[in-house]
């Protein structure tokens, strides 16, 4: 509430108040962050809005399929090494991200990738493909396997079985991986600006916070850049809560 407050304030600073709704009203904020523009004349909010599409919906495709594909895996078939996998799906999801700052930013350094949104896409994969695994891996342990044995008996490939039974089946499961993997991209700061630090490469989050300097600070651009990004992720949560409840819970009643 406070900052949807400020974003709608007259000036920069910020004042606490009792009061949650705004002294006077205002949409300055809003204006300049749509109207900025850079060194070479472009609109500053587009050109980073257009970045965090990109490595959002990319870090969405490249999750949820290589999610799918471990998950089912790890689900369906036995092999040498399968549970020290899962154990390690779940183990470094303990440690914060930061802690893998550095290792990542030597491997992408080694790989040519900083300052490039294949690389952030890489990086964000990276960190939600274990969350997403245990989740998918979970609901596809819950799918009765009389279904995949009755297709295998009409003649269907493994892959058909994964494609046209497996996966309609799981869109709840689906749902919340491909959610979870849009806001670790959409919302995240301190990869971002670490790796990218070439100014047109910035995402959203990183332009908001160029808002907040050690000198200046611009409390009323800040909230309305923070209000207009939590726009999509409140979009993709209502088109997807249907199925948010039951991907969540369905693969926890596995007995």
């Amino acid at each position: 509430m406070l900052v949807c407050k400020k974003a709608f304030e007259p000036g920069t600073q910020f004042a606490l108040s009792a009061s949650p709704v705004p002294t006077a009203f205002t949409t300055e904020h809003f204006q300049e962050l749509f109207t900025t523009r850079g060194a070479n004349g472009e609109l500053l909010f587009l050109r980073h809005a257009f970045n965090s599409i990109v490595v959002a919906l990319l870090t969405t495709v490249v999750g949820v399929t290589v999610s799918c594909t471990a998950a089912y895996a790890l689900s369906r078939f036995r092999f040498p090494g399968r549970k020290t996998g899962l154990t390690m799906f779940l183990v470094v999801q303990m440690f914060p991200a930061t802690l893998l700052l550095l290792p990542l930013y030597v491997i992408l350094n080694k790989l040519g990738l900083l300052n490039s949104i294949a690389g952030l896409v890489l990086v964000y994969s990276t960190t939600a493909i274990p969350f997403c695994v245990w989740t998918l891996k979970g609901y596809f342990d819950s799918l009765p396997r009389e279904l995949e044995e009755a297709a295998r008996i009409d003649g269907a490939s493994p892959w058909m079985i994964f494609v046209k039974i497996i996966l309609p089946l799981s869109r709840p499961a689906i749902a919340v991986t491909a959610l979870f993997s849009f806001m670790t991209a959409w919302n995240e700061f301190i990869m971002a600006s670490t790796f990218m630090t070439n100014q047109t490469r910035y995402t959203l989050p990183v332009l908001i916070q160029s808002s907040v300097t050690e000198f200046s600070a611009n409390w009323g651009l800040f909230a309305a850049g923070a209000v207009v990004t939590s726009v999509p992720v409140m979009i993709a949560f209502y088109v997807l809560q249907k199925y948010l409840v039951g991907g969540l819970t369905a693969g926890a009643v596995k007995g």
